[in-house]
C-alpha cells in the first residue's frame, strides 16, 4: 500500500512550493525540485482535482503538462517568455485524490524561437500520461 505523500514527506524529498499568480496558482500548490536531468514540477491530487468520475480531471493532467513542459521550454530559451502552440496529450491510466502527479519533459529540438518537447507525468513511477508540445518564443530574456 502506497504511502500518501504529506507537505513534510514532499520537503524532505527535496520538492518545495511555489507559488505562482493566474490560473497556475489556481490548480496548485505546485511542487518544484530540480534533479540531475533538470526540474520536476508536481501536484499534490486532492477532491477539488476530481471530476464526477471520481478521478482526477483530464484537464488537470494537461495543465500540470502544460506548465511543467513550457517551464523547461523557458529555461532551454534563455529564459524567454513562450507559449504553447501544440500539446499532444495521451491518457494511459487514472489518477486519484492523495496522490502526487510529477512532471519531467526534455527539449527534443530548440531554435531560436520554437522549441518541441516530449513529457510524462507520473504517479509513484507510473506513467499516468505522456504529452509532445510545440512553444514558441514571445520575446527577449528575461
Amino acid at each position: 500500500m502506497t504511502m500518501t505523500p504529506t507537505s513534510g514527506t514532499l520537503t524532505a524529498d527535496g520538492w518545495r512550493q511555489k507559488s505562482l499568480p493566474g490560473f497556475a496558482g489556481l490548480i496548485g500548490p505546485l511542487w518544484v525540485r530540480k534533479e540531475t536531468e533538470g526540474w520536476a514540477y508536481g501536484i499534490l491530487a486532492t477532491a477539488s482535482h476530481l471530476n464526477p468520475a471520481d478521478v482526477v480531471h483530464g484537464g488537470l493532467l494537461t495543465a500540470l503538462l502544460d506548465h511543467g513542459l513550457s517551464a523547461i521550454a523557458w529555461e532551454a530559451l534563455e529564459r524567454r517568455a513562450c507559449v504553447t502552440v501544440q500539446l499532444d496529450t495521451h491518457f494511459l491510466m487514472a489518477a486519484r485524490a492523495g496522490q502526487f502527479l510529477e512532471v519531467r519533459g526534455r527539449v527534443v529540438r530548440a531554435t531560436s524561437s520554437l522549441v518541441f518537447m516530449q513529457g510524462e507525468l507520473t504517479v509513484a513511477g507510473n506513467i499516468v500520461a505522456t504529452a509532445s508540445a510545440l512553444l514558441k518564443s514571445l520575446g527577449k530574456a528575461a
